[in-house]
């Protein structure tokens, strides 16, 4: 009895252990929690999930690696940048290039006002919020504003560069030779973008009854009066203005311009990357279930594999068949590599997006690991380094593919990646290719080859 009362005693003590205390909750804590509970995240808000959302900060892992490529230089279009005043020159001029635009000739007569602008861009604010993955900080009528003075600044931009009306000998934007290659780079930065609904809504409204008085005749590659299509140069598309405009960096044959003329995008950045991925979708083999990245190109090369420069549209058709690697010419400059680090950080934040661009980034980051794979990409006419030395060329392409996602197994090159690896675990290609790099280097190798 004496130990059962114990007992009974101890299971009191261990329920009474389990009974909660009373504490003094903080009244500031609770507060503070919900405040949190109500409060939408800003940097990455609840629309950044939707396909809607296009236009994206620059992801930190991204961006440490090369953050001035992702940041405008001249000017700001957009809200992440605005009111930057390293942009303040180009700021100035917007008002002029709205001016400029509205004062176009029509047919038939009539003019454009700035109510009329107005009208087109108002009803689309709350798409214009839906497009950024960030929530907006700024009330409707500055957010109109932003939105008019740069849609028209960049509209005006396109029809001054393409001729468009009388040239203008005297505009100071045109008279500084670096001014224009810093502003092609900056509209095609992931950072610096407004969605090409707006754009196009206002193209429609100032553009869709303008004459044009094309006086360009001596760039026939960038002109577009002067692109084979003379038909339709009383009305050129949106996309046909933009690609001109860009076509001054890159220089590509009008006949590969002229497919996309038709084309919209997310915005600017979106509209230039689909001309350069393929118009389908290429069905995929099934590739073995463990398909890894390939060696670099000076292990390839020991290992017998060429390389050849390829003749293409697209600089991603690239080709393996027979121990040889047939990869289009690549120009690489301060243009295409910020082009190709602002096409990468899209594909990676946009999940709608496909990943060739970030494939063949991968890619050739496999390729080039060294100064020494950048060097003898060079000497076999594979890459044109405009860029620096093959150090930096080999540093870039270390940096595009670095942090980011994409699926091997799905990717257009999955069938390259797997016979690349197959021919080279081949010991048979590696004891041959051992054999050339020995005895056929040279004419007296080979002679002393055929004495032995």
């Amino acid at each position: 009895m004496q130990n059962g009362g114990e007992s009974g005693g101890g299971g009191n003590s261990t329920q009474s252990n389990h009974h909660s205390v009373p504490v003094a909750i903080d009244p500031d804590l609770i507060s503070e929690l919900e405040s949190q509970i109500n409060a939408p995240p800003k940097l990455l808000s609840q629309l950044a999930g939707r396909s809607s959302c296009c236009i994206f900060r620059v992801p930190q892992s991204l961006a440490e690696i090369n953050r001035k490529a992702y940041q405008p230089q001249i000017v700001s279009i957009g809200p992440y940048h605005h009111g930057n005043p390293k942009l303040r020159m180009i700021q100035e001029h917007k008002g002029r290039f709205l001016s400029d635009l509205l004062a176009r000739p029509r047919t038939p007569p009539g003019s454009i006002t700035l109510c009329d602008v107005l009208d087109t861009v108002y009803p689309l604010k709350e798409s214009i919020r839906e497009s950024y993955s960030e929530a907006l900080d700024i009330d409707d009528r500055k957010l109109i504003e932003m939105i008019v003075l740069d849609g028209c600044f960049i509209i005006e931009l396109f029809c001054k560069v393409g001729r468009l009306g009388p040239a203008e000998t005297d505009d100071p934007l045109f008279k500084m030779a670096w001014v224009l290659p810093f502003l092609m780079r900056d509209l095609l930065r992931l950072e610096n973008q407004i969605p090409y609904l707006v754009l196009k809504a206002l193209f429609d409204r100032c553009i869709g009854n303008f004459t044009c008085t094309n006086t360009n005749t001596t760039n026939s590659s960038s002109s577009i009066g002067n692109n084979g299509d003379e038909g339709d140069q009383d009305r050129p598309s949106l996309a046909k203005l933009a690609l001109v405009f860009f076509n001054y960096m890159v220089q590509r044959p009008v006949q590969v311009l002229g497919k996309y003329y038709d084309c919209e995008g997310k915005h600017l950045l979106d509209l230039f990357r689909q001309t350069y991925l393929p118009p389908k979708p290429e069905l995929l083999r099934h590739p073995s279930k463990f398909l890894q990245l390939i060696q670099s190109a000076r292990k390839l090369h020991l290992a017998g594999v060429e390389f050849k420069p390829k003749k293409s549209e697209s600089f991603l058709d690239i080709d393996f068949k027979n121990g040889i690697l047939e990869i289009p010419v690549l120009t690489i400059d301060d243009f295409s590599s910020s082009l190709f680090l602002n096409f990468v950080a899209y594909e990676q934040c946009y999940s709608d997006s496909s990943k060739y661009i970030t494939t063949y980034a991968t890619f050739m980051g496999c390729l080039i690991n060294t100064p020494s794979d950048a060097g003898l990409l060079c000497d076999q006419k594979v890459v044109e380094n405009y860029f620096g030395t093959d150090d930096e060329v080999a540093r870039f392409f270390n940096n595009v593919g670095k942090d980011v996602v994409f699926d091997i197994h799905r990717s257009y090159l999955s069938r390259v990646f797997e016979d690349v690896n197959e021919y080279h675990r081949n010991n048979w290609h590696v004891r041959w290719a051992g054999f050339k790099h020995t005895y056929f280097d040279t004419p007296w190798s080979f002679i002393s080859a055929l004495a032995a």
